[in-house]
This record gives C-alpha cells, structure tokens and sequence, in this order.
C-alpha cells in the first residue's frame, strides 16, 4: 500500500504541475523549448548524484543503457513532444481518450517482459478503475467527439503520434521497474533518465530548431515544473516503483485524472459533476480491493 500512495502522491504533483504547464504552453514558448529547459535543468540538479554513482553507471550492462534510452529519450522527451503536437492536429478530446490505453499497455507489457501474472481477478478491478477513470475525464471527452474527423492526413498522423506517446509512457513503467529491480536507487534512474532524453532532445537544435532565451517569467514557470512534477514527483513515483509491481503502478497511475479534476475544483473553481464523483469512487473502489486481495 505505501509503495502505491507513493504513486499517487505523484500523480497528485504532476497534476498540479498542469497548472502552469498548459497556460505556458498557450503563452508563446514552443513543447520543445519547455521540454529541452526541463531536461536541461533536471540533469544539471542531479550531476552531483550521478558524480556520487559513478561507479554504479560504469559498471551499466548494455541491456541497462538500452533500458535508459526506453524511459528517458522515448518515454521522457520524445512522447511528450509527439503527445503535445498531436493536440493540434486532432480533437483533444480524441488525444484524451487514447492516453486512457496507457495503462492497457503498461499491464501487457509487464506480462511480457516481466513476467507478472495477471489473474482474471486483477483485470476484473483494473477494468473497473479504467472504467472510474474514464468517467472522471468524461465531460473534458464526450462533447468533444461530435463532428469529429477520423480519416483526415492530419487525424491519422495524430493517432500514430498519441498511440506512440501511450506506448512508449507504458513502456517507460516496466523498463523502469526493470532498472529498479536491478540495483538502480530513485535518483540514479532519474538522472539516467532525464540524461538520455536530453541526449536525444539535442538533435532538435539542427532540424526545428530551439529558441532559448532569458526571459524570467518564462524561465521562473518552467523551474517552478521541474522542482514540482520532475525532482518530486518523480522521485515518489520511483520510490513507489520499486515496491509494486509494474502493474499496479500503472493502476495508481490511473488517479492522475482524479488528481488534475481536484485540482481544478480547488483552484479554479471547477466544481465536480455527479459522473465524476461516480468514476473517482469506482477508481477507489477497485483499487482498494487490489490493495487488500494482494493482486
């Protein structure tokens, strides 16, 4: 249980981090640029932790680096990228509804290259919560799927763009688990993780280019996000990795929806709606009986 609160303890400041990210992004700075600075930064932080563990990353087997590339370049940088261009080329209510297969996949992943056993018990309650937290994002979804377009250029290549991001952040859990199973503490993976997806943000420089620059606003907001969802919250959410399972971290992933709709309610004002309250007690619910049927 404490390695699942860990987890949604994080999902908790990943929804605050929404806050200042979405308006951000709608005041001017490009995803790369946001993206690139937080890397940047984040890496910056934990030189000192990764000189302190240096031994511990030399001695890294290939199958490790591989497994760094996975959460950091693919899941870390380059999902976010291709998960915040796809709102501008398909209904965000669309994207929404597609980042719900995250778990989906996480959970046959962790079967595959885990080898964690999932009972028909488990899927019965993690369809349940799939469920809750469908019906949490519900009013931001259904009304945004009338007179949508499905088969356009622009549809197609932003269902393969969000189908990426939902693969590669499943695949980001189990390859996390791997590397936490295999010796590597929280900020080791961390590091690894935000260092390789710099690694590969830096190609962006010479093909669409970066604009980087000294505005304090702009600066002080994305610093305010890498303290807020990079160095906490996912310093929890590797702490509570490495005491579940892979699957039942992708269910306690499955409360950032419940997480960014409180949010909201407590400081925007937005109130619940009754099918919000209906899918966050069907997610408590089902999550509860995972918890206490050890599943």
């Amino acid at each position: 249980m404490k390695g699942f609160l860990f987890i949604v303890a994080a999902c908790l400041l990943w929804a605050v981090d929404t806050l200042i990210r979405y308006p951000l992004l709608f005041s001017g700075p490009s995803a790369q640029r946001i993206v690139f600075t937080e890397h940047l930064l984040l890496t910056l932080f934990l030189v000192p932790i990764a000189w302190k563990s240096r031994a511990v990353f030399w001695r890294a087997q290939v199958s490790h680096i591989f497994w760094f590339f996975i959460i950091g370049a693919i899941g870390s940088a380059y999902a976010t990228l291709a998960f915040t261009k796809a709102f501008s080329l398909i209904n965000p209510s669309l994207v929404i509804l597609l980042q719900k297969l995250q778990p989906v996949v996480a959970i046959g992943l962790a079967h595959v290259l885990l080898g964690e056993r999932i009972r028909a018990s488990f899927l019965f309650w993690a369809l349940l919560a799939l469920f809750g937290a469908f019906l949490i994002s519900s009013p931001d979804i259904l009304p945004g799927l009338q007179n949508v377009s499905l088969i356009s250029d622009n549809a197609l290549y932003g269902y393969g763009l969000t189908l990426f991001a939902v693969i590669a952040w499943g695949s980001s859990t189990v390859f996390g688990k791997k590397l936490s199973s295999s010796g590597y503490n929280e900020t080791q993976i961390m590091f690894g993780r935000f260092f390789a997806g710099l690694v590969a943000l830096v190609p962006l420089f010479y093909t669409v280019g970066i604009e980087l620059d000294f505005n304090l606003t702009i600066n002080s907001k994305i610093l305010a996000m890498v303290v807020i969802s990079g160095l906490a919250g996912m310093w929890l959410y590797y702490m509570g990795l490495k005491r579940v399972s892979a699957r039942v971290s992708a269910l306690a992933e499955m409360f950032f929806p419940l997480c960014a709709v409180a949010i909201n309610w407590i400081f925007l004002g937005k109130a619940l709606e009754p099918v919000q309250i209906m899918g966050a007690a069907l997610l408590i619910l089902a999550s509860t009986m995972i918890q206490l049927l050890k599943l």
